[in-house]
């Protein structure tokens, strides 16, 4: 039998998470060249490469959190987004081991934080992303009565 603190646990984690990645892309497309310059910052790809990213980076995210919020596709869409997570986990701890002090850009230009924060914050998104992918067959229907 399944317990309703978990299905209740499962949803509010796949809501939350879809509404966070949604948020951050939207909050990236409204300024695909600033965000370019903060792709740019990490110094790690070529000059023509950071607008690549900075263009399809927001549609990656919107799409996946879209899913998410949707109930459609999840675990396509928390695997995705736990691979963009653990991506920008490693990105930014070759920020935090070359000493450069940047904005993540994690939510666009718009909202400033360090490096150590945004770690910390893509640790607990990994977790989440975790939690709905292997728990979407246990917990997607409603506890029995």
């Amino acid at each position: 039998m399944m317990k309703p603190r978990g299905y209740y646990s499962y949803h509010v984690s796949r809501l939350l998470l879809g509404a966070v990645f949604v948020y951050a892309g939207l909050l990236k497309a409204l300024d695909v060249t600033a965000f370019a310059g903060q792709v740019a910052a990490y110094q790690l790809l070529p000059y023509q490469w950071n607008y690549v990213a900075a263009a399809a980076l927001p549609c990656v995210e919107i799409l996946a959190g879209g899913l998410l919020i949707a109930g459609i596709r999840v675990r396509a869409a928390a695997l995705t987004i736990a691979g963009l997570t653990a991506l920008f986990i490693i990105l930014l701890l070759s920020v935090l081991t070359r000493g450069l002090e940047i904005d993540c850009g994690c939510f666009g230009p718009q909202v400033q934080s360090t490096p150590l924060q945004a770690l910390l914050r893509n640790l607990i998104l990994l977790a989440m992303a975790h939690f709905v992918f292997h728990l979407r067959n246990r917990y997607a229907a409603p506890p029995a009565a």
